[in-house]
């Protein structure tokens, strides 16, 4: 095993039956197979099994973390199971090298009685420090947690984020070699959650991490690798993190539309238009998009305010455009319009993106209507960045002579 490699997974399969008894007596003659005839367990499927984790492999350096997502039921936490040593694995085989540290359900485990100081000691216990590390780092512990005020207070009255906060600070003390992170830096609020990143990031810098999250802009922030895996397959791994979170935003339909406001105003049907084709469903990257509104809005109406919105995947807002905010007065006579909005290129990241539609009376005042999800479109490139919007700069670049000039 290479002396930079600390994760070696090869060919890692497992598998679960759906039937409570029919897995219960297949568990019996698998243990009486191994024990008995030195046997492994059967390499095939039996009625109603099926692989959770199928033939998965990759390699781990000191350094590299690797964001594992998917969907729910993707064979992920049964894979990370394995990984610290809670399951063994039906086939295959994985090496761990030096100290490996688990953050999974952070606040999961503490003594409601007894006090945030005693609940320390004994999460430390279970994290394998001994009890003169934790003297050593109590201090650190606490100013970590923000808990000072409320440290000798029983865990039973602290509120859920408490818990997670105390939970952290203790394993932000671990100095692993191999790290698991399932779920958790989505906790607290915004100046914890940075706390959160530059514990990981001093963490990675000495080990091995893979990171379990459902939260993309994580993956984007925190990973240098990424492994996609949909029923139990690995579907795409790989350096390029952000083309493996498109194809993550592919297994899911998204939100469905809706409609909000007085209900002064409809929106009868919405177009998009690139390169002069009408109706179209995706767009290359850099390409204009053009937005057709057809709506009616009510006669009293005279000078209606049209907003515009993208939303990426995770619901973020990417960009708005307000008819009013560019100086566009719009006339209304109460029959019905039709409203042209260019967007021009679009530099987009590769991914799917839906519009929101909100019109309103004079100065953003009364919602006539709003539309959210009203249209989904798909923006396709060869290139993937991390961020939803890649600016097309201008660049310029001096050396030698022309440096000194400058």
């Amino acid at each position: 095993m290479d002396d930079e490699i600390l994760i070696k997974v090869e060919n890692v399969s497992k598998k679960y039956c759906r039937d409570l008894k029919r897995s219960l007596w297949y568990g019996l003659q698998d243990i009486a197979s191994e024990v008995l005839a030195g046997r492994r367990h059967n390499a095939e499927l039996r009625p109603d099994e099926f692989w959770s984790v199928d033939n998965v492999s990759f390699e781990l350096r000191r350094g590299e973390c690797l964001g594992l997502i998917g969907p729910n039921g993707a064979g992920k936490s049964t894979l990370l199971k394995m990984l610290n040593g809670l399951l063994k694995p039906d086939r295959g085989r994985i090496e761990l090298r030096g100290r490996v540290g688990a953050l999974i359900e952070l606040s999961a485990g503490f003594n409601p009685i007894l006090t945030g100081r005693e609940n320390i000691y004994s999460r430390g216990a279970i994290l394998g420090f001994t009890k003169a590390e934790i003297d050593r780092k109590l201090d650190a512990i606490i100013e970590f947690s923000e808990l000072k005020e409320f440290i000798d207070t029983p865990v039973i009255n602290y509120s859920s984020g408490m818990r997670v906060r105390l939970g952290f600070a203790v394993a932000a003390q671990m100095e692993p070699d191999v790290l698991l992170l399932d779920e958790v830096l989505a906790v607290g609020d915004v100046g914890f959650r940075a706390k959160c990143f530059n514990a990981i990031y001093k963490m990675i810098k000495n080990a091995a991490v893979i990171l379990v999250t459902h939260t993309m802009p994580q993956v984007s922030r925190v990973c240098s690798d990424i492994m996609v895996m949909n029923h139990g397959k690995c579907e795409f791994q790989g350096k390029n993190v952000p083309k493996g979170i498109d194809l993550f935003y592919t297994f899911f339909k998204g939100e469905e539309s809706s409609f909000s406001g007085s209900g002064r105003a409809v929106i009868h049907q919405i177009e998009l238009e690139s390169n002069g084709k009408k109706d179209i469903e995706s767009i290359k990257y850099l390409d204009e998009l053009s937005i057709y509104i057809d709506a009616t809005i009510d006669t009293t109406v005279k000078s209606p305010t049209i907003a515009v919105a993208i939303m990426s995947q995770e619901l973020q807002h990417v960009a708005q455009c307000i008819s009013s905010f560019n100086g566009v007065e719009i006339a209304n006579t109460g029959e019905r319009m039709k409203v042209v909005l260019n967007l021009g290129k679009l530099n987009f990241n590769p991914g799917i993106y839906s519009i929101a539609i909100t019109i309103n009376s004079e100065n953003l005042g009364e919602v006539l209507c709003r539309y959210d999800n009203i249209k989904k479109f798909r923006v396709v490139g060869q290139q993937y960045g991390y961020a939803p919007v890649l600016i097309e700069g201008e660049w310029k670049v001096f050396n030698g002579a022309k440096y000194q000039e400058i």
